[in-house]
């Protein structure tokens, strides 16, 4: 899958140095993406991320370098739920965005979801705009669904659903 800027594509064993500092050891990131932290490029067990059909690079075109992940899961007739990060030096530069319209394309088009959802913990307003820009609306409210880093944290859903062709 292509953007502009961004190839989306699966996630391959020689990721693991990028996948490390963008994901796993970016504190920025593991504040609003759930993620184990690894403190070391060696200790970071990166064996179960290449190969696996729903977890794809965000990738920049003209590096070809990971820079992010996006994958979707919690697939339920017709419907699943999608989660992203970005690594925090990519921040700001409309990535998020424009990685999560095509992978939206792509769970509409050629998986064949009907709807597609996705939460953020409540007060990261980056990742309730990136939502908005891509056609989510506001769904539902959870609060203290889930115990990450040590806080009862609350969860905000946005779906999308796909329009019927006529």
């Amino acid at each position: 899958m292509e953007t502009e800027r961004l190839i989306l594509d699966p996630v391959r064993e020689t990721d693991k140095e990028d996948y490390f500092v963008n994901i796993s050891h970016d504190r920025k990131v593991l504040e609003t993406f759930i993620c184990r932290y690894a403190e070391t490029l060696d200790e970071f067990d990166f064996s179960s991320y290449p190969g696996r059909r729903d977890l794809f690079a965000i990738r920049l075109k003209e590096t070809g370098r990971l820079i992010g992940i996006i994958l979707y899961f919690d697939e339920d007739e017709g419907a699943c739920e999608i989660g992203y990060g970005i690594g925090s030096a990519y921040w700001g530069r409309g990535y998020a965005t424009e990685a999560v319209r095509r992978f939206l394309e792509y769970l509409f088009d050629e998986k064949g979801f009907r709807s597609v959802c996705a939460s953020f913990f409540t007060g990261n307003d980056a990742s309730r705009r990136v939502m908005e820009k891509c056609g989510m609306r506001y769904s539902r409210f959870s609060e203290k669904e889930l115990s990450y880093l040590g806080v009862e944290r609350d969860l905000t859903y946005y779906e999308i659903r796909k329009e019927r062709e006529t």
